[in-house]
């Protein structure tokens, strides 16, 4: 493993299995995670626990990987895309109380393969971006995205689909 400039005070990487070759840049928050061999994790990303992150990936800076995202290997998060995990989100209960997890449930999401999501893209839970797929930047992705397909707008619609690397 390797962090970038050491002397940052703002690094947090609490129980996190760190494959070989693994690089972290600045202002990292990783808890609970784990990133495969040889992926670079940009400046200012955030992966929470039960977040898996495969090998040779590159997830660019502002990034948000939550609980339940599992990104296979070789994949491309360009800058500021977020993953989401509630499909109903709430600060509070009905009776007026600070929710915990106990409150909601975790919804899972895959980006299988080879994929690249563009910047500024949001995915929503539940949803699977397939082998070799394109998510064009600023898209807003609702629903699976097939493999080697190319998707782009909010909602993602398919551009393309088989599109090769």
């Amino acid at each position: 493993m390797e962090i970038l400039n050491e002397d940052s005070p703002r690094r947090s990487l609490v129980n996190v299995r760190v494959g070989k070759g693994v690089r972290f840049f600045n202002f990292v928050n990783a808890y609970g995670c784990e990133v495969g061999d040889n992926s670079k994790i940009g400046s200012f990303v955030e992966i929470q626990k039960n977040a898996r992150i495969g090998r040779n990936c590159k997830i660019s800076s502002h990034s948000f990987v939550c609980e339940g995202v599992v990104i296979e290997d070789e994949v491309f998060v360009g800058h500021h895309v977020s993953f989401i995990n509630d499909k109903f989100p709430r600060a509070a209960n009905p009776d007026g109380s600070l929710q915990t997890e106990s409150d909601w449930r975790v919804e899972a999401t895959l980006v299988r393969k080879g994929a690249s999501i563009g910047t500024g893209s949001t995915i929503l839970c539940g949803v699977t971006i397939g082998e070799n797929a394109i998510v064009g930047a600023g898209s807003v992705v609702t629903r699976d995205v097939p493999s080697s397909a190319i998707v782009a707008g909010n909602p993602a619609r398919l551009l393309e689909k088989g599109a090769s690397r």
